[in-house]
């Protein structure tokens, strides 16, 4: 029986094992573009694709996820910046609740209206509490979601956030600066919401080296989520894998 997303996640995590996921915007991307991602991705051993934005306007997204499951058996995950943004070609669904908001909407309402084509899509639903961190700069998911950030230094505010996600039943607990963000999330608040929780953690936005890919993993991130920098420069996702899957941490 083939093991599901969220098996391998919870598996990862308790053997130690970190995990890499490169994030594809399908804006952003051709057959050519993708073609070289993949390429990439296979010989560095990356664990995951997460595909979707915060604002996708072209009509793309099936033919991405389409074209990655043809040509490669790396798992595609969802990243919907809305309910509009679901293919049933692809392995799995972020549903993401922003729970470091007050947003209604992206709280529960939007998973209402979107609740019998995300049922009928066949997709793996991972529930996933997600939290947006002040990354330095406004962001599109902050501007798109109407809601304020977490600020950096309130370690305190993400750490009892995350446990309230986790208690609530989420099964994935996502901190994201955004895309763009000047700053990625410091390792302090990282390690202060990873020994708090029980469930995988993932981290993204702002993440640019693979020294402080490492540096999150070693403060207790589960998944690393990289996505502008490989935009710029795809050659990193070979550095960015090898840092994230050195780290090993003993359980």
């Amino acid at each position: 029986m083939k093991q599901s997303i969220y098996q391998s996640l919870h598996l990862r995590k308790k053997e130690g094992k970190k995990s890499f996921a490169v994030l594809i915007d399908p804006d952003k991307v051709n057959a050519s573009v993708l073609d070289e991602l993949m390429e990439l991705s296979v010989d560095a051993k990356v664990d995951y694709f997460l595909v979707g934005g915060s604002l996708v306007i072209s009509n793309q997204l099936d033919e991405v996820v389409q074209h990655i499951k043809t040509n490669c058996s790396i798992p595609v995950i969802l990243f919907p910046g809305s309910s509009t943004q679901i293919s049933k070609y692809a392995d799995a669904l972020l549903y993401l609740s922003l729970i470091s908001g007050r947003n209604a909407e992206l709280l529960i309402g939007q998973h209402v209206v979107s609740a019998p084509f995300v049922k009928q899509s066949g997709l793996e639903i991972l529930s996933t509490g997600y939290m947006v961190i002040d990354g330095g700069a406004p962001t599109t998911v902050s501007y798109i979601s109407n809601a304020s950030p977490i600020p950096a230094d309130k370690n305190e505010i993400a750490m009892c956030t995350a446990m309230a996600g986790e208690m609530l039943g989420l099964k994935l607990i996502y901190m994201d600066a955004g895309s763009g963000a000047k700053k990625a999330i410091n390792e302090t608040m990282i390690e202060s919401v990873a020994k708090n929780i029980s469930v995988p953690l993932i981290i993204g936005g702002g993440i640019i080296e693979p020294e402080k890919a490492y540096r999150n993993c070693k403060a207790g991130a589960d998944l690393i989520i990289v996505g502008n920098a490989i935009e710029k420069n795809s050659t990193l996702i070979k550095e960015m894998s090898a840092a994230i899957h050195s780290v090993m941490i003993k359980v």
